[in-house]
């Protein structure tokens, strides 16, 4: 053992005499730097680049794993560490690594129709298929495409300011894959694309995953660049033992550790200065404690000052010189002279440029464009939205290359309870570019208390007028008072309530364009078929008659705006509906029927004080033009719904369908305090009139009714849950809602 103790010191002894040798007999000194991967610890280099730069040492060659490979490649395109420090303190890690996006990037027709559902599941060959990761990597695509635009025409990585390689793993052969040509933020990706937690990237053929699971620290392969001395910076973790492999994570980065550690001592004598920081505290998802990590990096490189400043002296030129070698100063408007698209198969090339809203000889901010590239991911329809910008003799070339999604089909679940349509539990078959290019075809089918169902098949043309058609059942049974069913009412000191079975089958033909992902107008036309029934004594026996049984015709408006931020808790946004139907035509069973028209109209508006304190104003009304000839088409006010059909709305303090006339005005105010995250207490005021005549000569407050409510709500991953209790000063009344999970 004491011979083995020895020997290994006489080892370092004459690599540390050989190193200074090499310090004081080269013209001109060339540094090899190797960076492991090693997730959030990674952000310890930045910390020795910075002692690096403060000795003047020059970079010659960087290599790197992971995230290694990352800081590695901006520090090799031009960015110093202070800048790096910056970047890396500024970043949200939540949204990067989940590929968040924020709810505007849906379009209308996203946020009417697909937010309802609490499970997804793709099928492949009609097998269920699970993802491949958590993440696309989107998002940090995004950010390293953006911070290393100034070298986005640099394929080969040997040109860049600092030469550069990285690492990745051939997903089908398990070999090492060194990336040195291509383009730089996508063989970073590939570097860094930990299994499970990040897709695999294609290159060339060939699918690439995170470098660290066959060299997550290439000092081998930098011995071969021809440098003189290898800086290498480990911030690997050592191996476990049992009583801390107590977790699935754990125990996977153990498994993919044991490669790493029978080669790192041979690794670790290759180089002639071997930095492993103290980061035993952190973890490779510490991304939170990045200042702390940095700043153990920079306390460790400061120990070999005195070495790093030897280094410097024997160079001729210093590192600093980087900077002005090549600038990276990020552009703000990018003025587009040409786009090209590649890899759509399944979809038009219209369909991407009117997601993205852009087109050729436009000059737009790189906020603008990140809204575009959001617009795009958003529609799931893509595994990668890759892009590069080219400065050529045109002008700014901008290159799309799109890798679509393999599944295209989908079943997708919900469940819901409320008190008007009771338990449901939503199946849904979702299948996209089923028929042609660009479209899609969704089946809801309800199965409960109320069977419903809706089939939508929708072709989006993006910047041209898209088309579709609709067609849905919907159902339920609930009491209204004789006053809101007949005009004539024989006893108005005793008005009953009636019990109905509702039944609504419609089928819609429309176009419509989006003037961006929160602007949309749709027109058609409409055939609406409602049968309304209820049972009645007839000579003491009780007989089902029809209330309604008419097949209605109409054409059709619809205006919205939805900037929501979120569909059932916002905290910001502004939401607008203008509504206009006109009834044409009519079946036999309404004598005498005279076409009329309707509009309705709905503004709503929040905002948050704090981050806590939401204020939620909703005001609407609606006005019918011409004589109907039957109450259904009246406004029917009452109720905690949110899935409403046709003239139904919710009002608190009353019952579903307690209030109804031919016009109405509405508006409440909901206040609403985040408690914790994901609870919230709410406080309801509404105040409503439904009158023929809404302006009754000047006295518009005559007979408004109010009613008032408080909540507590949850967000949770099937849908709100809430339970309210609302009360109106008007009647004697009091009424508890309930509802639990996606409103369908």
């Amino acid at each position: 053992m004491i011979r083995k103790v020895l020997i290994f010191i006489l080892f370092i002894q004459v690599q540390y005499a050989f190193s200074q040798d090499t310090i004081a007999y080269k013209e001109d000194i060339k540094v090899g730097l190797v960076l492991s991967g090693g997730g959030a610890k990674g952000f310890a280099h930045i910390g020795v680049l910075k002692v690096l730069e403060e000795a003047g040492v020059r970079i010659d060659y960087i290599g790197g794993t992971s995230m290694g490979a990352m800081i590695g490649a901006l520090y090799s395109s031009g960015y110093l560490a202070n800048e790096l420090d910056s970047i890396v303190t500024s970043l949200d890690y939540t949204d990067l690594m989940q590929d968040n996006l924020p709810r505007r990037s849906k379009s209308i027709y996203q946020k009417e129709n697909s937010e309802k559902y609490a499970l997804a599941l793709p099928l492949k060959n009609g097998n269920l298929v699970l993802p491949s990761a958590v993440s696309k990597g989107q998002n940090i695509f995004n950010m390293l495409s953006r911070l290393t635009e100034h070298v986005h025409t640099i394929n080969d990585f040997s040109k860049l300011p600092i030469p550069f390689f990285c690492i990745a793993t051939n997903l089908e052969n398990g070999n090492i894959e060194i990336l040195e040509k291509g383009f730089l933020p996508e063989a970073i990706k590939a570097s860094g694309s930990f299994p499970t937690l990040l897709n695999p990237v294609e290159i060339n053929g060939k699918l690439l995953t995170d470098g660290g699971v066959v060299n997550n620290f290439p000092v081998d392969i930098m011995r071969q660049k021809g440098v003189d001395i290898i800086i290498g910076v480990d911030v690997q973790d050592k191996l476990k033992d049992k009583e801390n492999l107590n977790s699935a994570s754990k125990i996977l980065m153990q498994i993919v550790n044991f490669q790493m550690y029978d080669e790192l001592e041979l690794k670790r004598k290759d180089t002639d200065l071997y930095l492993h920081p103290d980061i035993s505290n952190y973890t490779v998802v510490s991304f939170d404690l990045a200042r702390e990590i940095i700043d153990n990096g920079e306390k460790l490189a400061r120990k070999q000052k005195n070495y790093l400043n030897e280094i410097a002296n024997g160079q001729k030129k210093k590192s600093l010189y980087i900077k002005e070698k090549h600038k990276h100063n990020k552009r703000d408007i990018l003025d587009i002279a040409k786009i090209t698209i590649s890899g759509n198969k399944n979809y038009t090339p219209e369909y991407v440029l009117g997601k993205l809203k852009m087109e050729e000889g436009i000059s737009i901010s790189y906020k603008k464009f990140n809204e575009g590239i959001d617009n795009l991911s958003a529609t799931g329809n893509f595994k990668i939205i890759e892009y590069k910008f080219l400065q050529n003799e045109e002008g700014l070339e901008l290159q799309f290359d799109l890798n679509e999604e393999d599944e295209s089909t989908f079943l997708q679940f919900s469940v819901h309870y409320d008190d008007l349509y009771k338990t449901g539990a939503l199946l849904n078959f979702t299948s996209k570019h089923a028929i042609f290019d660009n479209d899609v075809l969704s089946a809801d089918l309800v199965l409960g208390d109320n069977i419903r169902y809706n089939i939508d098949y929708f072709i989006d043309n993006g910047f041209h007028w898209s088309y579709g058609i609709n067609t849905s059942y919907d159902k339920f049974e609930k009491s209204f008072f004789e006053s809101l069913l007949f005009e004539d009412v024989i006893d108005e000191s005793n008005i009953l309530k009636i019990p109905l079975s509702y039944n609504d089958f419609t089928t819609q033909l429309f176009l419509q364009t989006a003037f961006s992902s929160d602007i949309a107008l749709r027109i058609g036309v409409e055939d609406k078929y409602i049968r309304i029934s209820y049972e009645s004594l007839i000579n003491n026996t009780p007989e089902k008659l029809l209330l309604d049984n008419t097949n209605y015709l109409n054409f059709y408006s619809n205006l919205l705006i939805d900037t929501f931020d979120d569909k059932n808790f916002p905290k910001k946004g502004i939401l607008l509906s203008a509504d206009y139907k006109a009834y044409l035509l009519a079946s036999s069973f309404i004598e005498n029927f005279n076409p009329f028209s309707q509009l309705k109209g709905k503004l709503a508006g929040v905002f948050t004080v704090g981050d806590k304190f939401t204020t939620h104003i909703i005001s609407e009304g609606g006005i019918t033009i011409g004589n109907t000839n039957n109450r259904i088409f009246d406004y029917i006010l009452g109720g905690n719904n949110q899935n409403f059909i046709n003239n139904f709305t919710s009002f608190y303090g009353y019952d579903v369908g307690d209030l109804g006339e031919s016009a109405y005005l509405k508006t409440t105010v909901t206040f609403r305090y985040e408690l914790f995250k994901n609870h919230f207490t709410s406080f309801i005021a509404n105040a409503a009139r439904a009158e023929e005549d809404l302006f009754n000569k000047g006295a518009i407050f005559d007979n408004t009714k109010t009613g008032y409510a408080v909540g507590y709500g949850i967000k949770s991953p099937i849908g709100p849950i809430e339970v309210k209790y609302s009360w109106s000063p008007d009647t004697s009344q009091n009424y508890w809602f309930f509802n639990i999970g996606f409103w369908f």
